[in-house]
């Protein structure tokens, strides 16, 4: 009796690790090709497949009349796309599946997946020499021989520089409403805004606040944006480099950074706080708004926040990344900061706003 029951403890332990084996290997194989699954979603938009199966469950040959595409092109997308989750098939008819619907009608799916395609996908390949070199090999390679990609957004290809705009101003603005409401418990008089691009940020406080002033401080390219895009005698404008040895005004009552701290390398981060603290008048308010890795409520979010750090390695910079929260609140007290105010799931996409003093 004690020996079957031990047998029957074995035989369970044995299928158990049988499971994980195989469920570790079926993930795999989801990594190893996971560059023909996206490009085969791209595929798939590009010829209007996904769009005409969104409509109506379509046959084969359906799709090769509607779709203007061959039997070969229709039936090779298909069976990837059947074992990849994107299709489903019933009565000899495809049907998109909920994944599938996501990047034609989810408006973060359709953002993330331009962004990927038409910014980072090529330059991914050049990952390893961009840690190498520490320095943007994707970027050096594919769009222009520069150390950051910041100065050359304007001028990069049309496509990949609309995806770059609709994927930075996605997250950032649904924020700004909340944010505001926040920043004007304390009554400013004015703000400066520090990397503020293309002027997003300022119309919303020139709307939110009407007797408060606004500055906005970035690189002299990205002034001229958001000179054109915003105009108010209420707003100021400063084209410095934050990393140059030009001077900041002095700041006074509330400075807003978004989306701007993890443009730059943890030295960097210290760097930039310490010449903001210094330049500060005593009482002014920092408010420090970023997507945290680990402050995240769905996992998927932890998941996408974390790989577009590897956009910085290999396509921005080469150095910054997407910083957890004990990093960040790590980096700003280094810099002499003291964090005041933590308020979190900021906006839909669960975004993070540090006040500081």
């Amino acid at each position: 009796m004690v020996e079957v029951k031990s047998t029957k403890i074995k035989y369970r332990r044995s299928n158990k690790k049988k499971y994980s084996k195989v469920e570790a290997l079926n993930n795999a194989q989801k990594i190893a090709f996971a560059p023909f699954t996206f490009q085969t979603v791209a595929a798939m938009l590009d010829f209007g497949i996904l769009k005409f199966l969104f409509e109506k469950p379509s046959s084969i040959d359906e799709i090769i009349s509607d779709c203007h595409v061959s039997k070969y092109t229709a039936v090779t997308l298909l069976q990837v796309a059947y074992y990849s989750g994107i299709v489903e098939k019933s009565d000899k008819k495809f049907s998109l599946t909920p994944l599938g619907e996501c990047f034609l009608t989810d408006e973060m799916t359709i953002n993330n997946f331009n962004f990927m395609r038409d910014v980072c996908y090529l330059g991914a390949s050049e990952l390893t020499e961009s840690f190498a070199k520490g320095s943007p090999c994707g970027l050096q390679k594919y769009f222009v021989d520069a150390p950051t990609i910041y100065p050359h957004v304007p001028n990069l290809p049309e496509k990949a520089k609309k995806s770059w705009y609709d994927f930075d101003h996605y997250y950032s603005d649904d924020c700004f409403d909340e944010v505001l409401k926040i920043i004007f418990e304390h009554k400013p008089h004015q703000i400066f805004d520090i990397g503020g691009n293309t002027g997003k940020f300022e119309k919303a406080c020139l709307s939110f606040a009407p007797d408060c002033r606004v500055n906005i401080i970035d690189l002299p390219v990205n002034k001229e944006i958001a000179e054109k895009n915003v105009n108010s005698d209420r707003l100021k404008f400063y084209g410095l480099d934050i990393l140059s040895d030009d001077k900041l005004p002095q700041l006074e009552d509330a400075v807003f950074m978004s989306q701007f701290l993890d443009c730059f390398s943890e030295e960097q981060v210290i760097e930039i706080l310490k010449k903001v603290k210094t330049a500060a008048k005593n009482g002014t308010r920092i408010y420090i708004l970023e997507p945290i890795i680990d402050n995240q409520e769905f996992s998927g979010a932890s998941f996408a926040i974390a790989h577009i750090s590897l956009y910085f390695t290999c396509m921005a910079n080469g150095n910054s990344k997407m910083y957890t929260l004990a990093e960040l609140c790590s980096l700003i007290e280094s810099a002499g900061l003291r964090i005041e105010n933590k308020y979190t799931n900021v906006g839909i996409h669960c975004y993070t706003l540090l006040e500081c003093v």
